[in-house]
Formats: structure tokens, C-alpha cells, sequence
């Protein structure tokens, strides 16, 4: 797979059909082998081209054993904020 298809704006996902926990900023920022992702209700993180299992559709499907414990722990809150019944229907308009 090319990371190079990776663009910035496109969602990321730990699986594909879950609701996405954040964007991409930036991709390779200085050259480096990673993409830049503001996750939901955290802020930016690094995360590295390696992690990165598929990209299609303007998703971005990431390993969730390979990210740092501190992104692991702020993808698992990053939804907290949100009205339950609209983050359980991301694809539905609320009632």
C-alpha cells in the first residue's frame, strides 16, 4: 500500500465502519515517516506511516497496537463530549 495516497482532511479510523476519531493535518511534516492526526476532544498526535494498515475513500485505517498508549487512551475519549444519540447514528440525522 502508498502512503503517498494519504491526504490531509481524510478521517481516521482503528476500524473501517467505526466513527472516525479524528482528521488528518499533515502528512510526512519534515520528511518524517508520519502523519499529524487531530484527534476529537485531545488535540494532535503523531502517528507513524507504519501504523497505517489501509488508506481508501479518503479513510485512513490505523493498528491500534502499534500507537502510543496516549493516543490509545485519547481515540478510547474521543467522543465523550458528544450527544450519545447522535454519535451512536453518525450516518442518520437527529430525531
Amino acid at each position: 500500500m502508498s502512503h503517498q495516497q494519504i491526504r490531509e482532511d481524510f478521517e481516521v479510523y482503528v476500524h473501517d465502519g467505526d466513527v472516525a476519531f479524528g482528521a488528518v493535518r499533515q502528512v510526512s511534516p519534515g520528511g518524517r515517516s508520519e502523519i499529524i492526526v487531530f484527534v476529537e476532544n485531545a488535540g494532535d498526535f503523531s502517528i507513524p506511516l507504519s501504523a497505517v494498515r489501509d488508506v481508501h475513500d479518503e479513510k485512513v485505517i490505523v493498528d491500534c497496537g502499534k500507537l502510543e498508549r496516549s493516543l490509545r487512551e485519547a481515540i478510547g475519549h474521543a467522543h465523550m463530549a458528544e450527544d450519545p444519540n447522535i454519535a451512536a447514528k453518525p450516518d442518520q440525522p437527529p430525531d
